[in-house]
């Protein structure tokens, strides 16, 4: 079994979620509940449940200052946190670089039986939730222009700079990441999921299978259908669709 918590300011919603839980999946261990910041960090510090389904937006706060305050009182989380929100943008960027689990409301169980499939491979990893750390920071800097992001692997999640990565490249619904000064690494998220978080950090999609970051770009060739150098000498095609783009991109560097 493993051991859970809920915490949420709607009873409603806490039944809702015990009852999609019992029904797919049973072992799922509920633990107990708590309904605001206050009786959330004292139910984690004296359950110690393995998994805490955490709303955001509570009475008295927030489902992050529940983190702060755990990390305050205990150094580091020892829970793997599954946020539930609403559609609130900034927050689903937060999790997104930081590779933390979410749930939008209303609840899907097919997405619910998604995140319980991650959570029980997290668990046999005894991740150090290094990630957690990097959506506390940054939600504290209040920037959307995150500086790292964590990527989960087969092995475990592990942080990098963004600046730090050369280009990524498709492998079916993989994506492979080639990193300065750093072995590959295979992540089990479509290149598309990428580009969505990538673009705004000078990446550029210039095939169905690669996206590169402009910045290790060494030379653009026109011969042989157009095709580029990048800083770790790997040539890559360019699309068809995809070369005016490129080269009005490198007009402006």
């Amino acid at each position: 079994m493993i051991t859970a918590l809920l915490i949420d300011d709607d009873a409603n919603l806490r039944n809702g979620m015990k009852s999609l839980l019992a029904r797919y999946a049973p072992e799922i261990k509920i633990l107990g509940e708590a309904d605001s910041v206050e009786t959330g960090v004292e139910a984690i510090q004296n359950l110690k449940p393995e998994v805490i389904f955490l709303d955001i937006q509570l009475t008295d706060g927030t489902g992050f200052d529940i983190l702060e305050q755990v990390a305050k009182n205990q150094g580091k989380s020892s829970s793997h946190i599954v946020f539930i929100t609403a559609h609130e943008q900034y927050a689903i960027k937060a999790f997104r670089f930081s590779a933390l689990d979410f749930l939008l409301k209303p609840v899907d169980p097919e997405e619910l039986q998604k995140v319980i499939a991650k959570i029980k491979s997290v668990l046999e990893k005894n991740d150090n939730y290094a990630h957690i750390d990097l959506l506390l920071e940054n939600i504290r800097k209040k920037v959307d222009n995150f500086k790292r992001i964590a990527l989960s692997t087969s092995d475990g999640i592990h942080l990098f700079e963004i600046s730090d990565i050369i280009r990524c490249e498709s492998e079916d619904n993989y994506t492979k990441f080639f990193i300065k000064n750093s072995k590959p690494i295979l992540i089990s998220k479509t290149l598309k999921e990428y580009e969505e978080l990538l673009t705004e950090h000078g990446f550029e999609r210039i095939h169905q299978s690669h996206l590169i970051n402009l910045s290790y770009l060494k030379s653009y060739i026109k011969k042989d259908g157009g095709y580029v150098i990048m800083a770790d000498n790997s040539n890559l095609p360019i699309s068809q669709r995809k070369k005016e783009r490129l080269q009005e991109l490198l007009k402006t560097i």
